[in-house]
Order: structure tokens, then C-alpha cells, then sequence
């Protein structure tokens, strides 16, 4: 299309309203355009949000001349900085890469920009800009080093980059210390019984968030979803598949829950109900207050519990286990479960209303399933698991694989260590790593 036709594009987005189309077209095509323009674009979208405050920065750079680089790096950094605010990272990189340009001794600002890069997921340009940057390194950009580095796939760098990092001197960073030191030993021990490449999302999960992937999506996996679901209607025997695998983790583990606690939601009070069924375990109400030990605690999905019983589960019940069915990967809960069932950007739940398609022939919602939480919890504890076969483009991924893989991040002197399985917190990652897939966007 051309520059020229890409920002007219832009510009008739924004004069017909359509903020979300043109906030997509900055994404895709944005780079091609000059920075002023950009800005220019932004801050006519954040007038029309009412964003003042990033109006302001926009309009404020959108005045300056980039080609000969008159432009002010505080209104740089502004603009950028805004951006991330409003939880655009990425129209914050280019406005901060600029900033650094200008001012390269600027430290803030080059943290400012690896976070940008962060939290676009752009991990391993994050890792060479704070290599170019090394002599302006102080504490946080060692420790954004060594996460970035997890993060790109290359724990021999961020190994490196830790034997470097000195405990911080102002205490609130001890918890970042401690969590990529929590990382790179899930990492040492991950090492021994898988490849940690990336397409080894089951290896890299585990180091990321100290959590087992119960399974992998057999389709598209070299297309680019390499073991995500983008979209999936769930189903009892898709369900009780998932239950099968968790039974099998915790035979692996040599861990022996007492009971299963119910989460408030429907979704989970089913899934819960249907486990306790399954393995042959009483079941009672998940109490925030007095998180059970020795318990399973079963979620459908994490992002719709009340907050406070997401807060009580942040830290490990001595024996308790967490076991969540379908984890959004695109915006993960604030904990991860100790096992997970898939990991996936949509998924549907079997009750819930599903695409299908209607009596007149078109593709439509259906109706929910409204019938009791017990009556379903049975349905899926009586269903035949779902063995599915998925496009043939995935690696097998046998029970055998799963059970050996258990075994070795759950042997004696990693379960329950600090950082280990059920030890310590239970992190919150909140993106992909290194292992990419597919999205909607």
C-alpha cells in the first residue's frame, strides 16, 4: 500500500471514530509511518476517548521534526510514557527508542523502553538493547537483564546476567530477585528431562511459573500455535480427558489430596464436583479465609474467581493443589495453577451457551445448559474421555511423557523448595515467553 496509503488509511479510521480499527492498523502497519504522524494520529484518538493527559503528550510530539531530530526528549519520554499508561506498550517503543537515541546516557529512559519492549513481549530485542547499553546499567536493568533473558528463551544468559545481580539495597525489589532466582532453578532442574527450545511449551511453562501443562493442543502446532488453543468449545468428554491427565500428574507426584474444595463460581463448582467423583475424594466449599491444606482446589478459569479467593491462593497451603482447566495464556490470572489443563486464548464451557449451528441454518449462539451443577459434574465423571486426535501436525504426546516429566520436577529436593512445585508463591506471568503462538487480537 505505501506509506502514503497507509496513512491515509489512519487518518480516515480516525475521522469515521473507529478508535479500535485504527489503534490495529498503528499495530500493523505503524512502524511505516513517521513518528509525528504517528503521534498526530494518537492524540486525535485519545481527544475522542477523553484521554487528556495522553492527548496532551501526543500533540506535544506531534509538533516536533523528527527527520531533523529537534524534537524534545522529555515530550518524547512523555509520549511514550503515556502510551504504556493507557496499555499501548507498543506505541510507547518508538517515541522512547527515539528518546534514547537523543539522550543515550538517559537512564530512565532506557528503562522505560525495555519495559515498553517487555511487555510487547519483545524480550530478546529488550536483552540487546540492555547489552548495548551495558556501562549504563544500574540494579533494575540487571535484573530486567536476567527476566528478559528467561523470557527469550536463553537461561544461560540470564544465568550470567544473575550471577550479577547483588541483593538490592532498597527491599522492595527483593521479590524480583527472588523470582527470577526461583526461575533459573526451576530451569536447572527443567534442563535434565526436556529440550527447553521453543516449541517446548510444557518445559518452558514449568520454568516460568513452576506449574505442570497437563496438555497440549494437537492442532496447528507448526502453524505457529505450537501447543495453545486460539478457540475451543470445551465438552464432558473433552473434560473428563483433562481429569484423567490430572490423576495421573498427582499419581506421578506421589500426591495424595484429602478432599476437594469448590470454588463459588458454576463453572468451577462443576468441574470441582466432577473431580471429587472422579478420584474419589469428599468435596466442600473453598473458604478464603482458611484456604484447606492437603486439598485440591479445582477452577474452570482462574479470571473469573472473586479476587479474594485468587489473593488466598497466592501463597501454597501446605500439600494443597491447585488445578485450574483451561488457562488464558493471552491474560493470564494473577496465580498460576499448580496444574493446568490446557492453555488457551478462548474456551468455552461445555454448559455454557456455544457457536452451533441453529435451526435455521445459520451459525449461532445456542442456549446455556441450566440444568443442576451435580447433574453435569456427573455427566463428565461418567463420560468417556476424549481422546483427540487433533490435525496430525503435533509431536505425540503420550501419558508415558507426561508421567516421566512429573516425576523428575517433582522428585525429593525440588517439590515444595522454594520455587518448586507447591513451594513458595504461585507465580503470575504475564505473557507468552518463549515459546509464541497465535492470537486474536
Amino acid at each position: 500500500m505505501g506509506v502514503t496509503g497507509e496513512l491515509e488509511k489512519a487518518q480516515d479510521l480516525l475521522a469515521s471514530g473507529d478508535i479500535p480499527g485504527l489503534l490495529a492498523h498503528l499495530r500493523a502497519a505503524g512502524e511505516a509511518l513517521p513518528l509525528g504522524e504517528v503521534a498526530r494520529l494518537v492524540a486525535g484518538a485519545a481527544r475522542l476517548g477523553g484521554l487528556d493527559d495522553l492527548a496532551q503528550a501526543a500533540a506535544a510530539v506531534a509538533g516536533g521534526e523528527e527527520v531533523q531530530g529537534t524534537q524534545d526528549v522529555r515530550a518524547l519520554y512523555d509520549f511514550g510514557y503515556a502510551c504504556t499508561e493507557h496499555g499501548a506498550a507498543y506505541l510507547t517503543i518508538r517515541p522512547l527508542a527515539r528518546a534514547l537515541e537523543l539522550a543515550p546516557d538517559a537512564a530512565l529512559v532506557l528503562s522505560e523502553l525495555v519495559a515498553a519492549l517487555e511487555a510487547d513481549g519483545q524480550h530478546a530485542r529488550a536483552v540487546s538493547l540492555l547489552e548495548e547499553h551495558e556501562p549504563l546499567m544500574v540494579w533494575l536493568h540487571r535484573f530486567q537483564y536476567v527476566y528478559n533473558a528467561l523470557m527469550a528463551g536463553s537461561p544461560a544468559k540470564a544465568a550470567d546476567g544473575f550471577g550479577r545481580l547483588p541483593e538490592p539495597q532498597d527491599t522492595r525489589w527483593i521479590p524480583a530477585r527472588d523470582k527470577v532466582r526461583r526461575m533459573l532453578a526451576r530451569a536447572d532442574t527443567a534442563r535434565a528431562v526436556t529440550p527447553l527450545d521453543y516449541r517446548d511449551l510444557r518445559g518452558w511453562h514449568y520454568v516460568l511459573t513452576g506449574g505442570i501443562l497437563a496438555s497440549l493442543s494437537p492442532y496447528g502446532f507448526h502453524d505457529s500455535m505450537t501447543g495453545r488453543w486460539c478457540y475451543l468449545s470445551d465438552s464432558p468428554a473433552r473434560c473428563a480427558a483433562a481429569l484423567q491427565r490430572l490423576a495421573l500428574i498427582l499419581a506421578a507426584a506421589d500426591a495424595a489430596p484429602q478432599s476437594v474444595s469448590l470454588l463459588p463460581d458454576r463453572s468451577s463448582k462443576i468441574l470441582g464436583t466432577a473431580a471429587a467423583a472422579t478420584l474419589g475424594l469428599p468435596a466442600s466449599d473453598f473458604d478464603p479465609g482458611k484456604p484447606a491444606a492437603y486439598s485440591l482446589v479445582v477452577a474452570y478459569d482462574l479470571t473469573t474467581i472473586d479476587p479474594a479467593a485468587v489473593a488466598a491462593l497466592r501463597q501454597h497451603a501446605p500439600g494443597q493443589i491447585l488445578f485450574e482447566r483451561a488457562t488464558c495464556w493471552t491474560d493470564p490470572p494473577r496465580v498460576t495453577a499448580d496444574v493446568t489443563g490446557l492453555l488457551g486464548q478462548i474456551v468455552i464451557p461445555p454448559w455454557a451457551g456455544q457457536i452451533r449451528r441453529l435451526d435455521d441454518g445459520t451459525a449461532g449462539q445456542g442456549p446455556a445448559d441450566d440444568r443442576p451443577a451435580e447433574t453435569i459434574a456427573a455427566e463428565i465423571a461418567a463420560a468417556t474421555p476424549m481422546q483427540d486426535e487433533g490435525d496430525g501436525s503435533a509431536p505425540p504426546d503420550p501419558d508415558d511423557n507426561l508421567r516421566r516429566f512429573t516425576e523428575a520436577v517433582t522428585a525429593e529436593g525440588t517439590r515444595e523448595r522454594d520455587g518448586g512445585w507447591l513451594g513458595g508463591v504461585r507465580e503470575y506471568i504475564p505473557d507468552a515467553g518463549p515459546v509464541p503462538s497465535s492470537r486474536f487480537l
